[in-house]
């Protein structure tokens, strides 16, 4: 199992702080050097001590050590690269091995729990259970998994850096991917790391990508290029549920439920719903025949960029603009039968609107004469 700042100080989840700070100063009594006591156990105490004071569960993994190292004078972009790629070598053949054991598992209908990568490296967890769901404790961080069967999961899920060949796939087969409390827990998926269930939902946290600048290959001073890792979450059969989608990312489902979209995010798929109040200018939502889309913020239209573009699978394509500032009045009844229960200044977006594929498709379509008419006879007001 991996061991938890909880585990180092010897005391239970869920502890007093009055019990966390007695449990350090009696290990550090032992352990301190001036006491004669090992100084690199010493170092994991106090840090296992200073991280429960601010709440953190589990010690720093090693690829967190060389991300935040960058703001450091001593390790330059090539130093990282190296690193980055030394690690993601060794966990993408660990993950190799957890992959065919967990395989043999599913062949023989058996349980099991075995934890791979080290204590340098970083430390995960899988356990197969009797009903056949796979378990994973800890942060995967490169390597493929491919399961034949659900996955819940306690962690993030990342990429490791300028290391394309090593970078995280997930994939499962069959069954549903879900973190555990991903709100609660702040768990994310991040830095082009890829998840797919061919057939079942996929419920997660925030989903980040990465977008960086990189020195010219030939030297040359003062010019960059952009490299990105796109992170790629995919439900084709199913749903998926997060919460804000930020950076570079790319989802794809048969439906989608998400808060925000922001900074380069690409959505597809045939029902989409929106329970936040922010769409950035660059975000592009692809929307498949026969679809909706729904905001329920009521206030969307405050946050919502122009620029957005809905693309339908036609290839037609709408800025948000065009909706948010259409009336529902002005749609053909063929589309609003229910017209008289909305606002006369109401628009397609917000309160939950249903938004249909073909009202976007014959957005440009009229209300007919007779339509506009009807005021007139609503009255006994005759054309003579």
């Amino acid at each position: 199992m991996v061991e938890s700042n909880y585990d180092i100080l010897g005391i239970l989840e869920g502890s007093t702080e009055h019990e966390i700070r007695n449990a350090f100063r009696r290990l550090a009594l032992l352990y301190h050097s001036d006491k004669g006591g090992e100084n690199d156990q010493f170092i994991k105490i106090k840090q296992a001590y200073e991280d429960l004071k601010i709440g953190k569960k589990y010690p720093e993994t090693d690829l967190e050590k060389i991300r935040n190292s960058r703001v450091y004078s001593g390790d330059s972009e090539e130093d990282i690269r190296r690193k980055n790629q030394i690690l993601g070598q060794e966990l993408f053949k660990e993950m190799k091995l957890a992959e065919e054991w967990t395989a043999e598992l599913n062949r023989t209908n058996s349980t099991g729990i075995k934890l791979f990568g080290s204590k340098s490296l970083g430390e995960i967890e899988l356990e197969r259970k009797a009903n056949g769901i796979l378990s994973i404790k800890g942060n995967f961080m490169a390597g493929n998994l491919t399961y034949d069967g659900p996955i819940i999961m306690q962690g993030n899920i990342t990429s490791p850096s300028w290391t394309e060949e090593f970078r995280t796939n997930i994939h499962l087969t069959k069954g549903d991917f879900k973190f555990i409390n991903p709100l609660e827990n702040k768990y994310k998926i991040e830095n082009g790391a890829r998840v797919i269930a061919d057939n079942g939902d996929i419920v997660v946290g925030n989903i980040f990508g990465r977008k960086y600048k990189i020195q010219d290959s030939d030297g040359r001073v003062g010019i960059f290029k952009t490299q990105e890792q796109r992170t790629f979450v995919s439900a084709p059969n199913g749903k998926i549920i997060a919460e804000n989608i930020i950076n570079t990312v790319s989802l794809e489902a048969d439906v989608i439920m998400v808060l925000n979209l922001e900074d380069d995010v690409e959505i597809s798929a045939r029902e989409i719903l929106f329970y936040g109040s922010k769409i950035t200018y660059d975000s592009k939502i692809k929307l498949k025949k026969g679809g909706m889309i729904r905001f329920f913020e009521n206030f969307s239209i405050q946050s919502l960029s122009n620029d957005a573009l809905i693309k339908l699978e036609n290839g037609k394509e709408i800025r948000l603009f065009d909706i948010k500032t259409k009336k529902i009045k002005d749609l053909p009844d063929e589309f609003v039968p229910n017209k008289s229960e909305f606002d006369k200044d109401t628009t397609m977006v917000g309160n939950g609107f249903t938004i249909t594929y073909e009202m976007l498709d014959h957005l440009s379509k009229k209300p007919t004469k007779n339509q506009k008419s009807k005021w007139g006879s609503k009255f006994k007001i005759s054309k003579n």
